[in-house]
């Protein structure tokens, strides 16, 4: 689970502490505690297991960055909600507000829940990430650049190295087109589970169906998942490889400055060590 998660309702940025202070807080606490009273031992800790855990749900976000994203040290002990709206806190403001809506209380932004001035944080967050989004009860895909009446497909979303993972992990994902609407208006809870919309992604992505529904990280397939990522770009050279750790459940040093060739040629030598398949050198 994330270190910071946004609280969907206030806007605010929680730590830990403040998770936790929340919930002490919360009537599903206090209807827990009345509950308790009535039980023994082992009810107890039948409840706690059961409850506890759907009050800390967290929603994560996927998206193409833009301009003017808040950081960290933006929104630090502010409430986004009294914030402008401008540029990436507008998408941000949405983005809380639609998880809101849902029912989650805690939300998690790539943009503002990681201090990217903490180097030790930042190579936490990539080993961290995919299983981030793969425990997350709702992935929101927001696609800035697809009108109410556009095709996902259009989007430049699917071009982006990081999104890879972040359309793989989650099990549950929602996407949002430019207006925050559901895409073509669907009301499922879960757009993986819709054949129009799989069909489309599996068009898009050259992604079978069984990947994007069930997807397993680790060395299985392995040339494949090299294929997936072939067409993709990022901001940061050395990121193509970095964003494909989670993918091949792997866990390498993160050494930005280093060049692109370099991040991959450490990401194909763990690979072949690991899954002794040597056809990934020519992906």
């Amino acid at each position: 689970m994330p270190t910071r998660l946004l609280h969907t309702h206030t806007g605010t940025l929680c730590n830990r502490d403040a998770q936790v202070s929340h919930f002490l807080g919360s009537p599903q606490y206090k209807h827990l505690v009345t509950l308790c009273k009535t039980r023994d031992l082992n009810q107890q800790m039948q409840l706690i297991h059961a409850e506890v855990p759907k009050h800390f749900q967290y929603v994560t976000l996927s998206h193409r960055w833009g301009a003017g994203e808040p950081s960290l040290h933006d929104i630090e002990g502010r409430k986004i909600y009294n914030m402008s709206a401008m540029g990436g806190l507008g998408k941000l403001q949405g983005f809380c507000a639609v998880a809101c809506r849902w029912g989650y209380s805690w939300a998690w932004s790539d943009t503002c829940c990681i201090d990217k001035h903490s180097s030790a944080e930042v190579q936490e967050t990539i080993g961290s990430m995919f299983v981030w989004y793969r425990q997350s009860a709702l992935t929101i895909v927001y696609l800035s650049d697809v009108p109410d009446t556009g095709s996902v497909g259009s989007s430049e979303w699917f071009r982006r190295g990081w999104t890879l993972q972040e359309l793989l992990a989650p099990r549950t994902v929602l996407f949002y087109t430019q207006n925050w609407s559901l895409y073509k208006n669907l009301t499922s809870p879960n757009h993986k589970t819709d054949s129009a919309v799989l069909e489309e992604l599996e068009r898009e992505t050259g992604i079978e169906c069984r990947f994007l529904t069930d997807f397993s990280p680790g060395m299985d397939n392995a040339r494949s998942r090299l294929q997936w990522a072939s067409l993709r770009r990022t901001t940061r050279p050395e990121d193509i490889a970095y964003s494909l750790f989670g993918i091949f459940n792997v866990h390498l040093p993160v050494l930005y400055g280093e060049s692109a060739e370099n991040a991959l040629g450490r990401l194909l030598a763990e690979i072949v060590s690991q899954s002794g398949d040597i056809s990934v050198l020519d992906w």
